[in-house]
């Protein structure tokens, strides 16, 4: 399966590359030769779960070519893996254009946009069966001028991988892909989850993450270097939030040679207890987080970690609308 599953991505990255030639007026018949008629995208907030290539077409990209007419998609991470019987791919960078028209009741601005994505995209014979795609727009928002949150950390266009060999489309070595994902589920299952019983001090990380170790998160939260960064800047507030988190059921996770992917839909459940993330009280809300994360691993520890988190989603669940916000106050604007 595994030169199913390059094949998968060879295709996945033709389709990114033949974007900036699509219109809003072409796109669904540029979906038309990667995707299967009655595809399923789960999609972030607001646009939510679409059924059918059609409506794929007319709901998701139409929209965002209207409002990006020269939209340009950069995959920095693309490589394809097997889990549980299925094909997968998965793919981050940003999707780069001129913000020329308003975008989800987003005032556009004139300029040019870095709209960050994530997606996993399981394939079957050949095409895109199904899809769960994030796509960063509380950042968009940011770059138009907006911060309704305290980031702790920079926010900043996240770049692609230091070593510019993110896009694998070919394939790689099976020790190292093995290596990478027990590395993985070595850092998530032995360092993460021993949180409750060890405290954030006693979670072995620089075990799992070089010194180093670059963490790239969504806006609202921020980039941070350096495990004490990370632990200083996202990792503390965020278990101090939501101390009881534990994963979902319906997690994904394949490496292909230093690279790693995982994603669940939901990722996490947990209870937002603790005042203060975002500048935000505890609510008492039990909540679901989708994430996506993807990883790169450099001799026996891991350097990079690009991170998704449906933020709009999550926010909206402890009672802050920010896109109603945005249309009730354009003030920011």
């Amino acid at each position: 399966m595994i030169d199913d599953t390059n094949d998968d991505a060879r295709r996945l990255h033709e389709f990114a590359q033949g974007l900036h030639d699509a219109t809003a007026e072409t796109v669904a018949e540029h979906l038309s030769g990667y995707y299967h008629e009655d595809a399923i995208l789960h999609g972030p907030a607001p646009l939510g779960e679409l059924r059918g290539r059609d409506a794929i077409a007319a709901e998701y990209w139409r929209p965002l070519l209207q409002s990006f007419p020269d939209l340009e998609r950069t995959d920095y991470v693309l490589f394809g893996g097997e889990f549980e019987g299925n094909e997968w791919v998965c793919a981050t960078g940003n999707l780069v254009g001129t913000f020329a028209e308003d975008w989800l009741d987003i005032p556009a601005t004139g300029h040019a946009t870095w709209l960050r994505y994530g997606e996993f995209h399981r394939f079957e014979d050949g095409r895109i069966a199904e899809t769960r795609g994030f796509l960063d727009v509380l950042d968009l928002l940011r770059q138009a001028g907006c911060d309704f949150f305290p980031a702790l950390a920079p926010q900043v266009v996240i770049p692609g991988p230091a070593t510019q060999d993110g896009v694998l489309p070919d394939e790689q070595d099976d020790d190292a892909s093995a290596r990478t994902l027990q590395l993985v589920e070595d850092m998530i299952f032995e360092g993460l989850e021993s949180f409750e019983d060890e405290g954030l001090d006693g979670m072995g990380m620089e075990e799992y993450w070089h010194e180093d170790f670059m963490w790239y998160g969504p806006a609202g939260i921020g980039t941070t270097r350096g495990i004490d960064g990370f632990q200083e800047f996202h990792q503390g507030p965020f278990l101090e939030a939501f101390p009881d988190r534990h994963a979902g059921a319906d997690d994904v996770r394949f490496a292909q040679g230093t690279y790693c992917a995982w994603s669940g839909w939901p990722s996490l459940r947990a209870t937002h207890t603790g005042d203060g993330w975002l500048g935000l009280p505890a609510t008492g809300t039990e909540v679901t987080m989708r994430v996506m994360d993807v990883w790169r691993r450099e001799d026996d520890r891991l350097v990079e970690n690009w991170v998704f988190i449906d933020m709009i989603d999550l926010l909206q669940q402890l009672g802050v609308d920010v896109l109603q916000r945005v249309r009730d106050d354009q003030q920011y604007f």
